[in-house]
C-alpha cells in the first residue's frame, strides 16, 4: 500500500519523516538493514530517485549509514535515536498545545484534560 504523501511539501522530506517515525516506532531497530531503494520506492509509490535523495539526507544526518555492498542500515547510536524520539515527542506536544490554546483552553485546563484522558486509558 502506497504511503500517505501529500503535494504540500517536498516528497523527499515526507519520506525522511516517515522513515524516522518508523525507526522511533520500532518498525526498524538500531542496526537493522533497510530495504533497498527500489523496494522502498515501490512501497511508497515514488520515483527511486526521490527515495535515494531521502535516504542520502538521512545518511548525511547520521540516522542511517551505508555499507558499500550490503546496503543501508539504521544507526546503532542509541543516544541519537533517543534524542530523535524526544525531539519528535516535543514537536507533537508543541503542536497539540498550540491547537488547544487556539481552542481557548488555558494551561491548567489542558493539563486537567490530559490527566483525565490518561486515567480513562488505563
Amino acid at each position: 500500500m502506497a504511503w500517505d504523501l501529500d503535494n504540500d511539501r517536498p516528497i523527499y522530506l515526507q519520506i525522511m519523516e516517515r522513515i524516522s517515525h518508523d525507526i522511533i516506532a520500532g518498525t526498524y531497530h538500531a542496526g537493522d538493514k533497510l530495504p533497498s531503494v527500489r523496494d522502498l520506492a515501490l512501497e511508497a509509490a515514488v520515483n527511486p530517485n526521490t527515495m535515494q535523495k531521502a535516504l542520502s539526507e538521512l545518511e548525511r544526518q547520521g540516522l542511517v549509514y551505508s555499507q558499500r555492498t550490503s546496503g543501508r542500515f539504521i544507526t546503532e547510536d542509541t543516544k541519537m535515536l533517543n534524542k530523535l524520539k524526544a525531539d519528535m515527542a516535543e514537536e507533537h506536544i508543541r503542536e497539540f498545545l498550540e491547537k488547544m490554546k487556539h481552542l481557548g483552553f488555558p494551561k491548567e485546563e489542558i493539563l486537567a484534560l490530559i490527566e483525565q484522558t490518561m486515567k480513562e486509558e488505563r
